[in-house]
């Protein structure tokens, strides 16, 4: 694992932000495009470090078979989504991609997984969070590997009600994964006796968050939950920090972040921050990792690719995306980041998470000592009931 997580991290900070293919030698031929944020508030999550984790995921597959070769590509979808399905629509039909993976952005994910299905090609989603994913927008040539609004939800949201923040106000991102994310959220809130007080959106990539803040604070809800990522939680929470709502008795709860984040914000500002996550580096492995830290993203981008590669090597095949789709379903997931899983009809895979709180710095051991534990979430509660998505492929 160490391996795995210290590559993943180095070879983030070398590729940069270019977009040059790589290539692993064999006889059956694979090519992959890793559809990221290149250039702006998600580049940390996703970007460099998703096509490092692509690049190591191959390179662990070709050890055990050495016959298919595999290519990737890589491309910025800019978060809009008319470029990333324009990208994609050019990957399919020109340049002979099989697969796309990542996507931190969920309205350009959205958009790309219906591409996929018109093509009948395949879309592994480790960088968007919406349910809608694997419940009302769900296609037989997606999966959605890392995380979800939902799950997020359930063990933030539930946690946080449950130690008595029982008012809450939103700061959401003002895109589709915002509003599931909210939506999710306040379902749970609501479900274990909260109530919502109000909510504020603001548009992606804010640098100034003071009368979204201001509206939060006057709402003198307990919590206000922070229904954004990358960039915008970053901003969010130091400003957070200036206007001294914390110190006012108001609790942050971060309902998507990531390690990278934190790494950012530093211990003394992101110190008793409470979050979900479906894995951190520090979890089964010691020492600092090398350069950047890698996020759960990066980790379901490995593991969701080396997944993919096993199923094309069962079917001898990667050109009929659903087969492919249906294969990974079929076969159990195992691999030395999130260990033993599987991938349910609608295409959510299932594996354990776990609520996390962030360190104080005095707790803090070594660089990227980041988390202890609260709670591990079994994998059979941490995702929506297979009933309750409303996705078309559930059958009985």
């Amino acid at each position: 694992m160490k391996k795995v997580i210290g590559a993943v991290a180095a070879a983030a900070v070398a590729l940069g932000l270019g977009a040059a293919a790589y290539a692993q030698s064999g006889t059956q031929t694979v090519k992959i495009g890793v559809l990221s944020d290149m250039s702006s508030l998600y580049q940390d999550i996703g970007g460099p470090g998703s096509i490092a984790a692509a690049k190591v995921a191959v390179e662990d597959f070709a050890k055990i078979n050495p016959n298919i070769k595999v290519e990737i590509v890589s491309g910025d979808h800019q978060n809009k989504p008319d470029v990333g399905s324009s990208i994609a629509t050019k990957w399919f039909d020109v340049d002979g991609v099989d697969m796309i993976v990542d996507i931190p952005n969920s309205g350009v994910a959205l958009a790309v997984s219906q591409v996929a299905a018109n093509k009948n090609k395949v879309f592994l989603a480790n960088g968007p969070a919406s349910s809608d994913l694997t419940g009302s927008k769900c296609n037989a040539n997606t999966i959605h590997w890392a995380y979800d609004t939902w799950m997020l939800a359930n063990g933030t949201g539930k946690a946080m009600v449950k130690t008595g923040g029982d008012t809450w106000f939103f700061l959401t991102a003002d895109y589709a994964f915002g509003h599931a994310l909210e939506r999710d959220t306040a379902a749970v809130v609501e479900k274990n006796g909260g109530k919502v007080l109000g909510k504020v959106r603001h548009p992606l990539n804010t640098s100034d968050f003071s009368s979204f803040l201001l509206q939060a604070q006057a709402s003198k809800a307990k919590v206000i939950g922070l229904a954004n990522a990358g960039g915008d939680t970053i901003n969010s929470i130091k400003q957070a920090a200036e206007f001294g709502i914390v110190k006012g008795g108001q609790s942050l709860a971060g309902l998507l972040v990531f390690a990278s984040d934190v790494n950012a914000l530093g211990l003394e500002t992101a110190q008793g921050l409470v979050l979900t996550a479906s894995w951190y580096w520090d979890m089964n492995a010691a020492g600092a990792p090398a350069g950047k830290v890698p996020t759960m993203i990066h980790a379901g981008v490995y593991s969701s690719v080396l997944h993919y590669l096993k199923a094309v090597n069962a079917l001898k095949q990667s050109k009929d995306g659903a087969a492919v789709v249906a294969e990974m379903k079929k076969m159990p997931t195992d691999d030395v980041l999130f260990g033993k899983g599987t991938v349910r009809q609608d295409g959510r895979k299932i594996h354990p998470v776990y609520l996390f709180e962030v360190k104080k710095p005095s707790e803090s051991k070594y660089p990227g000592d980041f988390y202890k534990t609260r709670a591990t979430i079994p994998a059979d509660e941490a995702f929506r009931p297979l009933n309750e998505g409303g996705c078309s492929l559930v059958k009985g």
